[in-house]
């Protein structure tokens, strides 16, 4: 199924989303992306969901193919962004999936503007509050590094270098200090949380106490699948979707 660009103006600039729309839709998902890299990694998950419903996959401000502010988006600003955007194209409220970095991102959205949030989908949410440093982190990427397709990585050094190295530094620390153990009891909304079985950086201790600290919360565990499975397991993530989200 064929994604197009689209490109909105927002307050920091242009943002851009790979989109398909269907001429009668069910539903709407919009697809949020991880660390520094960009949408193109959402492009699997977004061809598979093209079939069942409208999807929008974006590249927030500073990453991918959008805009490049001077100053990086503080986690506020990125969330407050995304409202921008949704206001722009004229979406009310829909549903949401995210891996990794963007599980954050949706965390501070979703308590920041709860009235564009219909049902939630956190996929490999970040970051697990017992490891919470730069080089535990690293250890845990280099470990799922080696389940992963080799093709991510180089998605991720084309991503990173059009961030460029301020950026990327900016956004791990970003994520670091960020604590979304303390957001998830205010998400009110429908959360599926969804762990791959493999994934060491999302360990099942902290996919279940993501899960106990959302009011509705529930947990999904996909066999045999590491961190990205927007990108390696596709088929797998939109068959764990699918119920939630009524597509």
């Amino acid at each position: 199924m064929k994604l197009e660009s689209r490109w909105t103006k927002i307050r920091w600039g242009v943002m851009h989303a790979r989109v398909h729309r269907r001429s009668e839709p069910r539903r709407r998902v919009v697809l949020v992306h991880g660390l520094v890299i960009s949408s193109r990694y959402m492009e699997p998950i977004a061809e598979q969901l093209a079939t069942l419903c409208d999807v929008y996959a974006v590249d927030l401000p500073g990453y991918g193919l959008s805009e490049k502010p001077p100053c990086v988006l503080s986690l506020s600003e990125l969330a407050d962004a995304l409202s921008e955007w949704m206001k722009a194209e004229g979406l009310t409220a829909v549903d949401f999936a995210a891996n990794s970095f963007g599980c954050q991102v949706l965390a501070e959205f979703a308590v920041r503007h709860p009235y564009h949030v219909d049902r939630l989908v956190l996929q490999g949410p970040t970051i697990d509050r017992t490891a919470r440093t730069f080089w535990r982190q690293v250890g845990r990427l280099i470990k799922n590094s080696r389940k992963e397709s080799p093709r991510l990585g180089t998605i991720m050094l084309r991503d990173y270098a059009r961030a460029g190295l301020k950026r990327v530094i900016q956004t791990v620390k970003m994520a670091l200090n960020d604590r979304i153990e303390d957001k998830l009891p205010r998400i009110s909304m429908p959360t599926l949380v969804i762990r791959g079985e493999h994934d060491p950086i999302v360990p099942q201790r902290w996919a279940e106490e993501v899960c106990r600290l959302l009011p509705h919360g529930q947990l999904v565990v996909i066999s045999g699948a590491a961190h990205t499975l927007n990108y390696t397991e596709p088929a797998k993530f939109v068959s764990a979707m699918r119920p939630f989200l009524n597509l």
